[in-house]
């Protein structure tokens, strides 16, 4: 399973960098979330995107306006229902890896 190679090498990066893992594939109709982590008191609500190549552009080309826009809404879905309100500290980020998803170069780009 490609996806889940990814985001399990997604995960143990974000980790290593002091993230605790909240929930994962988060699912609404109509939306995703990949990776829900929490570092220093703030919400991360992760996309992760692979490409093995560049024949169908980056994996950060790949996030459509209409994707960040169902990001949004299941983020602020996870606020509510888990968190039990909307108002706390987050962020929407990308993890994207460029090759294999064990060996290819990974980037964290923030959308919000």
């Amino acid at each position: 399973m490609k996806g889940a190679d990814a985001e399990n090498r997604a995960l143990e990066v974000l980790r290593s960098q002091g993230h605790s893992l909240l929930a994962r594939n988060y699912r609404i109709p109509g939306g995703e979330i990949d990776l829900v982590t929490e570092r220093g008191g703030v919400l991360y609500f992760s996309e992760v995107r692979q490409r093995r190549g560049a024949r169908f552009g980056s994996a950060l080309e790949s996030v459509t306006p209409r994707k960040l826009e169902l990001m949004r809404r299941a983020a602020l879905n996870y606020l509510v229902r888990e968190c039990g309100r909307d108002d706390l500290a987050c962020r929407l980020q990308l993890v994207s890896i460029e090759g294999e998803a064990a060996t290819g170069t990974l980037s964290i780009t923030a959308i919000d």
